[in-house]
């Protein structure tokens, strides 16, 4: 999200005549669009604007400026522990940088902008495209409802907001028309959008699935990805229209986890449990060939004992997770399960951690074995980063294939590509036909 929020706010900021620059000694504004999920995020942040004190001093005339879930979440505070720093910017209130620093050109006067809207932003739709690009992210709501107890997310992005569809609609449209063939749909918690989560029922409706019928009318858009979901609110109406837009709606789903044990989900606040989890994954798995799955995991989460974890390690079995962004759980000031008991040591932190990216790597090795000697459609998103000799490019199930180039093909293109052999991350494989 904040990679998206980033390229809305320089592309309207190009629209006002700024330019954009790669090395911060020739800028003459310096912005940190921030992240608050893991502290560590918020030290680093720290760290490097504390460093710029030095460029302050040396040019008195610089603009350095604070945005997003760390500005939200510390707002006056920041200007007080680094008073070279000019203006910090909520997450609620990012459209109005363009004009925040105009203000801050003609009065040079310390800003904070915290406060909560409970709009969605109507300008935040620009983007910058890369030369021959061929995906691009799409930001359809903001803010969490959910209040895991875990996340600090509630609180630094807001209340749930989503966007109308015909909006939405028409920023996939003009970027269909720039020539982008790929999208990814973000938000905290994409599969309840448009949804009143003040609910203890899991609803029968599914915005989120409207939406994704309307964009798969747009033929010039071939592949469409979301990312993240809630299980809680993936019911049958979406799973069934995932189905009937298949392949278009792409055959790989990040479904967070979090944990394998009942027990933790109930403390986590997830309201699901396993078997409602696993009533998702495997009604995908019955009727879309090929589906692949990437989660979320957090270790060692406090209270966790040994039950707990290989329950998880059982279910990440179980589905056959191809990807998993797996964490050791650490205390996130200001969130509830930063005041529980019965936290766990590092060392079991680590150890539960390490048996979790054997298995992973065990699993994707396995998986992307099985498709040697089969065939599958690849979009071409450039040269192999480590080859330009070499295509590279994604199947619809998000496994990385790299093939040999060849000249009367573009990136953007789809092609059929037989997998030869593979590794735990790669396909390589040779085209068959353009």
């Amino acid at each position: 999200m904040n990679e998206r929020d980033s390229n809305a706010l320089a592309a309207d900021l190009l629209k006002r005549g700024y330019e954009l620059t790669d090395n911060e000694n020739a800028a003459d504004i310096l912005l940190f669009n921030t992240c608050s999920v893991r502290e560590q995020a918020e030290l680093k942040a720290v760290g490097k604007i504390g460093i710029l004190k030095k460029l302050k001093k040396k040019k008195p005339d610089i603009f350095i400026g604070v945005l997003g879930c760390m500005a939200q979440r510390r707002g006056n505070e920041l200007l007080k522990e680094l008073p070279h720093l000019d203006f910090v910017i909520g997450t609620d209130q990012l459209e109005r940088l363009p004009d925040i620093l105009e203000k801050e050109i003609i009065k040079r006067e310390q800003i904070s902008l915290t406060e909560e809207n409970s709009e969605m932003p109507s300008t935040l739709t620009e983007h910058i495209i890369k030369t021959n690009g061929v995906s691009e992210f799409i930001a359809i709501m903001r803010g969490c409802d959910m209040y895991c107890s875990y996340c600090i997310v509630p609180y630094v992005r807001g209340r749930e907001k989503s966007r109308p569809i015909p909006e939405v609609v028409d920023e996939v449209n003009k970027l269909a028309d720039r020539g982008i063939k790929e999208i990814m749909l973000l938000g905290q918690n994409v599969s309840a959008f448009g949804l009143n989560q003040n609910t203890k029922v899991r609803p029968l409706e599914s915005p989120f699935a409207d939406l994704l019928t309307e964009i798969n009318k747009i033929n010039e858009i071939k592949r469409i990805r979301f990312i993240s979901p809630h299980p809680f609110f993936f019911n049958d109406k979406l799973i069934n229209t995932i189905v009937e837009h298949f392949p278009k709606i792409c055959n790989n789903i990040h479904l967070p986890l979090q944990s394998g044990s009942d027990r933790i989900l109930k403390s986590m606040n997830r309201r699901y449990n396993i078997n409602m989890y696993m009533d998702v994954v495997n009604k995908l798995k019955s009727k879309i060939p090929d589906i692949t799955f990437s989660t979320d995991v957090i270790v060692a989460f406090p209270g966790e004992t040994e039950d707990d974890f290989n329950n998880t390690r059982r279910v990440m079995n179980d589905v056959g997770f191809d990807n998993a962004y797996i964490f050791k759980y650490s205390p996130r000031a200001g969130t509830p399960a930063s005041k529980y008991e019965d936290q766990i040591c590092q060392q079991l932190k680590e150890e539960r951690n390490q048996i979790l990216l054997k298995d992973l790597t065990e699993r994707t090795t396995k998986h992307n074995k099985a498709m040697e000697g089969r065939v599958f459609e690849i979009l071409i998103e450039g040269e192999s980063s480590r080859n330009a000799q070499k295509w590279s490019g994604r199947t619809s199930n998000n496994k990385v294939a790299v093939f040999d180039h060849n000249p009367n093909l573009r990136i953007g293109d789809i092609v059929n590509v037989h997998i030869d052999r593979s590794t735990s991350m790669t396909l390589f494989g040779s085209i068959i036909s353009s």
